[in-house]
């Protein structure tokens, strides 16, 4: 169980700066100084893992990589890999939101420029990470200059022969590409030596960092590419008959249709679950403690028939439950988890999740839509061992639900509930009321925190559009008045 403590949900890329995107520069040691002085003891992020399509993270090309999208480069410069004239070319005046079409474009032909400017001593250490990392660098490095070259996804590849992998394939290809497979090795090593310096950087700060690991992976993936086997995927073709969604639910009525490969859990087991020990083992290296997003598939998952015109065709089958988790634990019995058991959950996967020990997830802002108080969202309602959530990536920001979405019987059911009074404030009360709860850890993004609106929201599940995780904050708002106001709501209600 977490100490009594609290942190904030905010990604690399909502970060401020001036190149577009959030990275792993000064500013986000600037925030990491936010949060110590706000007494928050927590960071939580999503996957750092490089976007797939709609930018978003949970469909990502690479269970394993870092998102080269998030390097500094203005250390590149220090490295005299750039120059500040180069990173004229990436200044770019969108402070509230990112742009990813542009800063692909931008971004990655600086990375290009830097690759080609690295000394043979500096190329030398990049060689050696990816031997030290040989279990997943080099298929990806390899996977992505090959996905760049064909420019079709991986189903679609016109050589049958490199798309099953045969060695005499791989080996032309390996030549061939050599270079743009270089680039790729670069920019890993380059990502994870900035990222182990800021989160060492965040620990000796007493901040420690929450990472989440997406359950499925993408269909256009190394991960399929590599391991067809341990997919419901046509080794011939990649494509898979089924694939991975949700039922209706809060956010969808007719359900959410994702798209991701089914796992073989049959094929899974028969190797003792080695994959997902290794991905765990990875991502562990990568965080303190780890968000397992969508733990309802360890008990039962969703399989939705590919030609399927809406999630609804799915149904519910069986996960590998304790099975998976023991394997996990034993292999990775450092690990620490949080089960994401949010969504559609029947009582026999309630009772799974529970019998696992992890805690789960309480969100405050669906806590009050049941205004007869029945909610295990409520704080009352709630036990120490949860982790309390003012909002999460996916929901609507807390004001935006108080002034847009709730109806007027929750409005008053949460004003008498937490007593607030007219011309409090909504964000600052939701706050209140998540850390006054018994849960030993409460989180909140950034968004709650500073009361931020609709268009503040990072994620709206089953919709795509460039209003999908591209929100950022200001440096501004990073500010000694806000932080004060945390830690005395962390003094107040003993999470410092």
């Amino acid at each position: 169980m977490f100490p009594r403590s609290s942190g904030i949900l905010l990604h690399l890329s909502s970060l401020p700066g001036p190149y577009g995107i959030g990275s792993m520069g000064k500013e986000a040691r600037h925030f990491v100084d936010f949060l110590h002085k706000a007494g928050e003891r927590y960071w939580q992020l999503l996957p750092l893992v490089p976007p797939g399509e709609g930018a978003s993270p949970y469909m990502s090309p690479s269970s394993a990589a870092g998102n080269p999208l998030f390097i500094d480069l203005e250390e590149l410069v220090e490295m005299e890999l750039l120059t500040w004239a180069d990173l004229e070319t990436c200044r770019y005046q969108a402070p509230d939101c990112v742009d990813y079409e542009w800063v692909m474009e931008h971004h990655y032909a600086l990375l290009q420029k830097a690759y080609a400017n690295a000394t043979p001593e500096l190329m030398e250490k990049a060689m050696a990470f990816a031997e030290e990392q040989k279990d997943w660098l080099p298929n990806y490095a390899l996977f992505r200059a090959a996905h760049d070259y064909f420019g079709v996804p991986l189903a679609d590849w016109p050589d049958e022969a490199f798309k099953q992998r045969k060695p005499e394939a791989l080996e032309k290809y390996k030549k061939m590409l050599e270079k743009e497979i270089g680039g790729y090795i670069f920019n890993q090593y380059l990502f994870f030596q900035q990222w182990n310096r800021l989160k060492a950087y965040a620990n000796a700060r007493n901040v420690s960092v929450i990472g989440d690991i997406p359950f499925y992976v993408s269909p256009d993936s190394v991960d399929v590419w590599c391991a067809p086997h341990l997919f419901r995927v046509d080794p011939a073709t990649m494509k898979a008959d089924f694939v991975a969604g949700v039922p209706a639910d809060m956010f969808s009525a007719t359900g959410q249709y994702w798209g991701n490969p089914l796992y073989d859990w049959d094929a899974h087991a028969a190797e003792d679950y080695r994959w997902w020990c290794n991905r765990i083992r990875h991502t562990n290296a990568f965080y303190d403690v780890i968000r397992i997003d969508h733990f309802r598939g360890f008990h039962t998952y969703w399989e939705i028939p590919a030609e399927a015109e809406s999630a609804l065709e799915g149904k519910w089958c069986p996960g590998p439950r304790m099975a998976l988790l023991d394997a996990i634990r034993e292999n990775v019995p450092e690990a620490e988890f949080i089960a994401e058991d949010l969504g559609d959950i029947d009582e026999n996967a309630y009772k799974f999740i529970v019998s696992t020990g992890l805690p789960g997830m309480r969100v405050l802002c669906d806590a009050f839509n049941d205004i007869f108080g029945s909610s295990a969202f409520l704080p009352h309602h709630c036990v120490p061992g949860a982790v309390m959530y003012t909002g999460t990536h996916d929901t609507p920001t807390f004001v935006q639900w108080y002034m847009d979405l709730a109806d007027d019987q929750q409005r008053d059911f949460f004003n008498r509930y937490t007593r607030m009074h007219y011309g409090d404030s909504i964000h600052w009360t939701a706050l209140s009321t998540a850390l006054s709860s018994i849960c030993a850890l409460c989180m909140a993004p950034l968004q709650d925190v500073l009361g931020l609106g609709a268009d503040a929201r990072m994620n709206a599940p089953g919709t795509m559009g460039p209003q999908n995780w591209s929100w950022r904050v200001r440096m501004e708002a990073l500010n000694d008045q806000v932080a004060r106001g945390l830690h005395e709501l962390n003094s107040l209600y003993g999470r410092l």
